[in-house]
């Protein structure tokens, strides 16, 4: 990790909001958590610099300007290496906050279908759901790979569960086309 993080620069984000109402500060807050962006005091934020992270900054930004906030914007490399090991290691630890939270998820998404196999729920509608649900797993991965950009250990064991989640939801459908094809099968 360290060669890749001494080159890697970072931007900082010095955010001052009013404090009424708290909603705009909220806001921002979220913007940012939500892009990944690292807290490393009050209104001091940190990303690497680098595409994936140019949405949220500009959306938190644009909310801060409409908040009658400031913002200033720096471009940060850190003194020594030291630095960019600890923003890298800082930046990877909320990264597996993030896939350990993603794995959770996962978990729950195979629960629900096993307790569908289990009650013989075997329906369109309920298979669309799940499908639904596997969609924003699929999407939540995608986000979470694009912001992972000095590779958390958890990232491959996650993509890894996620296809694991592709093929439960597959044996389900098969479950439930079957069902429905059998003589007397249909919609419950």
């Amino acid at each position: 990790m360290t060669e890749k993080a001494q080159t890697a620069r970072r931007l900082l984000l010095v955010v001052g909001l009013p404090s009424e109402p708290s909603r705009h500060r909220v806001a921002v807050w979220r913007e940012l958590r939500k892009v990944g962006a690292l807290s490393l005091g009050q209104g001091v934020w940190a990303v690497p610099d680098v595409p994936a992270f140019e949405g949220g900054v500009s959306r938190a930004l644009e909310l801060t300007d409409r908040a009658g906030g400031e913002a200033i914007r720096l471009d940060a490399t850190g003194r020594g290496p030291e630095d960019a090991d600890r923003f890298a290691a800082l930046f990877t630890a909320a990264r597996e906050e993030d896939w350990t939270e993603f794995l959770a998820d996962c978990g729950k998404f195979e629960e629900e279908i096993a307790k569908e196999i289990r009650t013989a729920k075997f329906t369109l509608a309920e298979l669309e759901e799940e499908e639904q649900s596997l969609e924003r797993l699929r999407r939540r991965h995608r986000d979470l790979t694009a912001r992972d950009v000095f590779g958390a250990p958890l990232s491959g064991p996650a993509g890894e569960r996620l296809a694991h989640c592709v093929t439960v939801c597959e044996r389900y459908a098969e479950l439930v086309f079957d069902a429905l094809h059998r003589p007397g099968g249909e919609e419950r």
